[in-house]
C-alpha cells in the first residue's frame, strides 16, 4: 500500500475540511513525519490559502508552505491553453515524489472546483490521482440534495474514476439531511462495491456557519467597531426594519442583524440585548445604505467596553442581505473550537478502524510529540473517566471544558456558581453543552454534610472538629478531592488559580498513598521534536533522600510505562558511573541500587550526566556497556531546583511541551496545574489524569 491518499469531490463546498482534519489526526497518531500536499490552490501566490495554512499550523507540519502546492489555479489555465497540460503533471509528480521520500504519509488534496470550468477539474483530479498511483477518498456533498442525486452523483463520479484505473478507499456523503441518512447509506452499499468503505456524515450548522470575519470579507465595506470579535460565529440573520421591540423578539443564538445604518434605535437595542442576562450574544451589526450612526450614538458605543462587530457598507439592504446569505465558511486556522468539532464528527461517523487498516500499514518506532498528544486523547476516549474541575471561575477551565466536551474525552464536574460560570461562557462565545457537565456549588450542595461528616471521621484524630471540616468543604479543592475520595468522580486538576500546596494538601491527608509508595511525586512528558521524555521529580520533593529519590525513579519508570513509552531510567547527577565522588553523587549512587535491589525488571542507569544519557554518541564514549547510556527516556533529577530550572530551560530553548505536571503515587489521581498553565496545558493535564483514572 502506498504511503498516501488523495482526498477530492465533484463541487465546491462539500465539506472536505471534516475528512482532512480527521485523517491527519489519525495519522499524526501514527507516523513520525507527515505531509500535507494541495497540488492546485485557489489563490494567488502572494496570498495564503486558508485551508493550507489551519492544516499545518493545526497539526504543527514541518514543511514550508511553498512546498505544499505547486500550482495555482490560473497558472494551470494558462498552461492548459498553451498546451502544457503534460508540464502540470510532470511538476505536480515531481514536488509530490520529493515529499513522499521525505514524509513516512502524505495525504493530498484535490482541487475546490471555484474555477469557471468544473469539468475540467474533475478530469484534473482524475489525471493528478492517476499519475500519483493514489487511492482516492471521494467526499460527495449532501446538502439539498434529494438521496438519487446523492446516490447517482457517488456511482457515476466513482465510475469515472475506477474506469482509469484509479482505486476508490472510501466515498463519504457528507452534509446529509440526517433523516435521509440511513437511506442514502442503503442505495450508496447496494449500487457500489463491496470493497470501498461507505461514510454518511449529517449536517452540521455549527460547522457549515460562516464567522463575523467571513461576512466581513464577503460584504466588504468598512469595520466600525469590534475588531477583536470577528472570529464571533454567525447562526442566523435577521434584517432590523421594524420597530426595535419586534427586532428584538426575533434575536436568537449568535444572531447578525442587518439594518440601515441611521437606525441607532436598532444599533443600541441590539447592543443592549447583546449584554442583557434575557437575551443570546448577538453575532455582530451590518449597517446598510453607506450611512453611519450620528454622533451621539458613535461616541456612546465608543464607550462601551466591549462591543460587537459593526460593519458599514455601502449596498442596499436587499443586495447586502443576499451578500450575507451567500457567505460560505471555511475553517481558519484560529477557529479551534470548529477544528475540535470536524475532528470529532470524523471520529464519531467514519469507520476509522476500517479506514486505518486500508492506509495505514506501518508504525514507527519512536514516539512524536503529535503521536503521543493522539494516543493518549485516543485512549481516554476508549474508556471515559468522570473528572471534576474545581475552579468553574477561571476562563481557562471553561475554554478547556468545551473542548474536552465536543471532543467526548471525558465526563466533566465543574465546581461554582452555575450563573457565573453560564455568564462566563457566554461572554466567551462557548457553546457548553451543559447536558454533559455537571456544575456543583459546594456551598449550596445536598452534599455538603454528608463530605463533612466524612472528613471529621477521617481526621478527627488530627484534632479536626466537625464545624472545621464544613468550612473546610466550602473550600473547592477539599470539596473536588472528597468527590474523587468517595468514588464520585475519578480525578482531580486543579490548581489554574490555587498554588500547589493548596490543590494537593487534601489528597495528601486523605487520599493518600498506593500501598508500598511512601513518596508523592510529580513528573513532566516533556513532548521533544522526535521522542518524548520523562522528568521526574520537577514540582513537589524539594531535596529528596536516597529512599524518595528511588520511590520517585520507580513511580516514574511505571507511570511511563503505563503511558506507552519504554522505561528506561537515567539517574541524573553531575558524574557518570564511578568517576565521581561526594555526598550528592553517593546519594544518587545509593538511590540507583534501591532501584535494582526493588525492581531487578528496570532497565536502570546512574550516576550518570544529562548528555551521557540522552545522546548516543556521548553514551557510547562514558558507558559503552549500559542499556540506557545515549537512550534514556526517564530521567531522574537529583534534587527539585535541578528538576524544575532543567525542563522549563528544555521548554524554553527547543520549543518543547511540557505536559504535567502529573502526580504519582496517590491512590487516586489529583494533578496539580501551574498559575501559568494554557488551555492546551489544562486540556492534557484532564486527559492524563483520565488514563491515569483507567489504571485504578
Amino acid at each position: 500500500m502506498t504511503n498516501a491518499i488523495y482526498l477530492t469531490t465533484t463541487e465546491p463546498f462539500s465539506g472536505k475540511s471534516i475528512i482532512a482534519l480527521g485523517l491527519m489526526n489519525i495519522l499524526a497518531g501514527k507516523t513520525e513525519k507527515l505531509a500535507y500536499f494541495k497540488p492546485v490552490i485557489s489563490t494567488q501566490r502572494n496570498q495564503v490559502d486558508t485551508h493550507l495554512d489551519m492544516i499545518a499550523k493545526h497539526f504543527q507540519l514541518a514543511l514550508p508552505y511553498e512546498q505544499m502546492y505547486a500550482f495555482t489555479r490560473d497558472e494551470v489555465v494558462k498552461y492548459q491553453n498553451a498546451g502544457k497540460e503534460s508540464y502540470v503533471i510532470d511538476v505536480i509528480i515531481e514536488k509530490f515524489k520529493m515529499l513522499q521520500e521525505r514524509y513516512d504519509f502524505v495525504v493530498v488534496e484535490g482541487t475546490d472546483f471555484m474555477g469557471g470550468s468544473s469539468n475540467l477539474e474533475f478530469d484534473g483530479n482524475i489525471s493528478i490521482a492517476k499519475n500519483l498511483g493514489l487511492p482516492v477518498v471521494l467526499i460527495v456533498k449532501g446538502e439539498g440534495k434529494t438521496t438519487k442525486d446523492i446516490t447517482d452523483n457517488a456511482v457515476t463520479t466513482a465510475k469515472s474514476f475506477t474506469d482509469e484505473g484509479v482505486q476508490i478507499l472510501t466515498i463519504v456523503a457528507n452534509k446529509v439531511e440526517t433523516e435521509k441518512a440511513e437511506e442514502i447509506r442503503s442505495q450508496l452499499t447496494k449500487s457500489i462495491s463491496k470493497d470501498i468503505i461507505i461514510t454518511i456524515i449529517p449536517q452540521n450548522r455549527d460547522l457549515g456557519n460562516p464567522t463575523m470575519k467571513e461576512i466581513y470579507e464577503s460584504v466588504g465595506g468598512k469595520l466600525l467597531f469590534g475588531e477583536n470579535q470577528l472570529s464571533n460565529p454567525v447562526d442566523n440573520s435577521i434584517v432590523g426594519a421594524m420597530q426595535l421591540h419586534n427586532c428584538l423578539t426575533r434575536l436568537g443564538k449568535n444572531t447578525l442583524i442587518v439594518t440601515p445604518g441611521d437606525r441607532g434605535d436598532i444599533i443600541i437595542g441590539a447592543l443592549q440585548a447583546n449584554i442583557s442576562k434575557n437575551y443570546s450574544k448577538i453575532a455582530g451589526i451590518v449597517l446598510t445604505g453607506g450611512l453611519v450612526p450620528e454622533p451621539t450614538i458613535m461616541k456612546l458605543i465608543e464607550g462601551l467596553d466591549t462591543v460587537v462587530p459593526i460593519i458599514s457598507v455601502s449596498t442596499g439592504t436587499f443586495k447586502t442581505v443576499n451578500n450575507v446569505a451567500n457567505t460560505q465558511s471555511r475553517i481558519s486556522p484560529d477557529n479551534k473550537e470548529k477544528i475540535a468539532l470536524a475532528i470529532s464528527m470524523f471520529d464519531k461517523y467514519v469507520d476509522t478502524k476500517s479506514v486505518e487498516r486500508k492506509i495505514v500499514t506501518f508504525r514507527t518506532q519512536s514516539i512524536t510529540p503529535r503521536m503521543f498528544q493522539y494516543q493518549i486523547v485516543k485512549r481516554a476516549k476508549e474508556h471515559k473517566k468522570h473528572i471534576v474541575l474545581p475552579e468553574g471561575d477561571d476562563d481557562r477551565i471553561l475554554m478547556a471544558a468545551d473542548m474536552l466536551v465536543k471532543q467526548n474525552v471525558v465526563n466533566l464536574t465543574i465546581l461554582g456558581n452555575k450563573e457565573n460560570i453560564e455568564a462566563a461562557a457566554k461572554r466567551l462565545n462557548l457553546s457548553l453543552d451543559y447536558d454533559k457537565i455537571q456544575i456543583i456549588n459546594p456551598a449550596t450542595s445536598e452534599k455538603l454534610e454528608e463530605y463533612a461528616k466524612t472528613l471529621f471521621e477521617l481526621r478527627k484524630s488530627k484534632g479536626i472538629s466537625l464545624e472545621m471540616s464544613r468550612d473546610l468543604m466550602h473550600d473547592v479543592s477539599y470539596f473536588g478531592t472528597m468527590m474523587v475520595f468517595k468514588g464520585e468522580a475519578d480525578g482531580m486538576v486543579s490548581g489554574a488559580a490555587h498554588t500547589t500546596q493548596h490543590t494537593i494538601r487534601p489528597a495528601l491527608q486523605f487520599v493518600k498513598t498506593k500501598p508500598g509508595i511512601n513518596t508523592v511525586s510529580s513528573i513532566f512528558f516533556m513532548c521533544l521534536p522526535n521522542r518524548v521524555s520523562v522528568f521526574g521529580d520537577c514540582a513537589v520533593n524539594p531535596n529528596p533522600t536516597p529512599e524518595q529519590l528511588a520511590d520517585i525513579a520507580i513511580s516514574s519508570a511505571d507511570t511511563s510505562k503505563m503511558f506507552g513509552i519504554e522505561p528506561k531510567v537515567a539517574m541524573l547527577s553531575y558524574s557518570s558511573g564511578t568517576s565521581g565522588e561526594g555526598e550528592d553523587v553517593d546519594k544518587v549512587r545509593q538511590a540507583t541500587d534501591i532501584v535494582k535491589q526493588k525492581r531487578p525488571d528496570l532497565k536502570v542507569e546512574g550516576p550518570i550526566q544529562y548528555d551521557a544519557a540522552v545522546d548516543p554518541s556521548v553514551g557510547k564514549k562514558k558507558m559503552p556497556n549500559s542499556e540506557v547510556a545515549g537512550q534514556a527516556s526517564v530521567l531522574i533529577f537529583p534534587d527539585l531546583n535541578t528538576g524544575n530550572n532543567t525542563y522549563k530551560a528544555v521548554q524554553r530553548e527547543t520549543g518543547a511541551l511540557a505536559i504535567g505536571p502529573m502526580l504519582q503515587g496517590l491512590n487516586k489521581p489529583v494533578n496539580d496545574l501551574s498559575r501559568g498553565c494554557t488551555v492546551d496545558d489544562v486540556f492534557n493535564t484532564v486527559v492524563i489524569t483520565s488514563i491515569q483514572a483507567q489504571q485504578q
